[in-house]
């Protein structure tokens, strides 16, 4: 057994044998950042909406090709996956612009800072959701992205529809993120120790439903017309929100199918 305490993004990457599993110890708990806005107008929520999506898409296009570059270009695989220094590079460097994204007021609203953050933040995420990407074969990427895409798609549209209010249970939020960072570092210990199909599957399944209900509150935060709303002024902080939320999602399901495809 080989075990490296990697975080990917927030997770140990722990080899036993021929499996390879992701246990995520760190979750995303600054959802505090939210602000109750009376929306002026119809154009400028559209307005707002829009340019959240825009540079959400941009995130998700950059992410998307450097996971394609990771599995398909075999050079590149063998590199990502022996030099995991690169790696632990990445994550503190997700971590800091995460940290200041989330923490500081001035830097996530003050143009162009906020937007070169961002990218940074983006490039780290994404280098590590490629390396992750590349100890799994290529058909499983495909299809963990497929269901992903179509996961986002019926939650985004769900919440634009529906009239049940998620962001009235920031309590409950709190709490399912707790459950998860407790459950993340009992699983690391355990799997560390002897490798157990079963409890893999549950805390990636666990993972995967949270994540999808974080994308719901989240995405309702954006939208407005709830109890709470995000201020158009946090239009950075609302991209990276959902963009993290799509990724995990991404992550987990990989690992569903990767096992299952064992």
């Amino acid at each position: 057994m080989k075990t490296r305490p990697d975080v990917a993004p927030c997770a140990w990457i722990i080899h036993r044998g021929q499996h390879v599993y992701y246990i995520y110890i760190y979750r995303y708990f600054f959802f505090l950042h939210i602000y109750i806005y009376g929306w002026d107008s119809l154009s400028v929520r559209h307005s707002f909406i829009r340019k959240v999506y825009m540079i959400l898409a941009s995130q998700l296009l950059v992410t998307t090709a450097i996971v394609a570059i990771f599995t398909f270009v075999e050079p590149v695989r063998y590199f990502v996956q022996r030099n995991q220094a690169v790696y632990w590079a990445s994550f503190a460097v997700y971590f800091i612009t995460h940290m200041v994204l989330v923490c500081c007021k001035g830097p996530r609203r003050k143009h162009p800072w906020n937007v070169i953050l961002l990218l940074i933040f983006t490039l780290a995420m994404s280098y590590m959701t490629g390396a992750i990407a590349s100890h799994y074969d290529t058909k499983a990427v495909f299809l963990a992205l497929a269901i992903t895409a179509i996961v986002c798609i019926v939650v985004t549209v769900f919440c634009f529809q529906t009239k049940v209010d998620f962001t009235k249970c920031q309590g409950l939020f709190c709490v399912l993120g707790i459950v998860m960072l407790v459950t993340g570092i009992i699983t690391a210990i355990v799997l560390s120790f002897k490798y157990i199909p079963w409890l893999h599957m549950l805390y990636a399944a666990m993972g995967a439903i949270v994540y999808t209900l974080f994308l719901a509150y989240h995405t309702q935060l954006l939208i407005g017309n709830r109890k709470h709303s995000i201020s158009p002024e946090e239009y950075v902080f609302a991209a990276l929100s959902i963009y993290v939320d799509i990724v995990q999602i991404f992550i987990f399901l990989l690992q569903i199918i990767g096992a299952a495809s064992k």
